[in-house]
């Protein structure tokens, strides 16, 4: 099992915190759709998921909303955080003056990188399985009309899902764009799916 994140013994700054938010609604591309959950504003913290850290920032949070620096929506029933033009102007400052530090790895880049790494590691067996669901294709193929219907669907299906999972691994590892924190890491709509690392082992 992974490690639970240790919440750190020093909170985020303010600024940090408005990094964080804005980081996360540039990440959510959706231009015309403001505010973040708490939760995506702790992962790019990179805070716990935990009530614990939900407690510490709440103070915080509370300040800020009241001092007019955040604001508190709400979008399909949940809440969700954003800065206000005078947060913006404040981070905008801070920015200048050198006053943000960095912010931890944006969870885009984690998932873009985790998949890379395991497409690397594991194409090889992909590709060798692969080989092994061909020849038996093959001898299938070979056997003529000793073959029935059902083994030839059977084989197609062990040939399209090994041709998916290769195809995805092949995609993390050499097609997938390094993500920028500018902006939202998109991909075509046919691509769909090729990020599905998850789905590796059912496939």
């Amino acid at each position: 099992m992974p490690k639970e994140k240790r919440t750190p013994d020093v909170m985020p700054s303010d600024e940090l915190l408005f990094a964080a938010i804005d980081r996360a609604e540039r990440h959510l591309g959706r231009d015309d759709d403001r505010g973040v959950l708490l939760a995506t504003v702790k992962e790019h913290l990179g805070l716990p998921r935990g009530g614990w850290s939900t407690r510490q920032l709440r103070p915080q949070l509370d300040r800020l909303l009241a001092e007019g620096l955040l604001e508190q929506l709400r979008r399909a029933g949940l809440d969700v955080w954003t800065i206000t033009d005078a947060g913006r102007r404040r981070l905008a400052a801070a920015r200048r003056a050198g006053r943000v530090p960095p912010l931890p790895e944006a969870p885009q880049h984690r998932r873009w990188r985790e998949a890379r790494s395991q497409a690397g590691e594991r194409i090889e067996s992909f590709r060798e399985d692969m080989r092994e669901r061909l020849s038996a294709a093959i001898s299938l193929l070979d056997a003529g009309d000793e073959t029935d219907s059902d083994a030839w669907l059977a084989t197609g299906k062990r040939l399209e899902s090994g041709c998916k999972r290769l195809a995805s691994a092949t995609y993390c590892l050499a097609e997938w764009s390094e993500p920028d924190d500018a902006t939202a890491d998109g991909h075509e709509p046919e691509h769909r799916g090729r990020r599905d690392v998850h789905g590796w082992d059912r496939w």
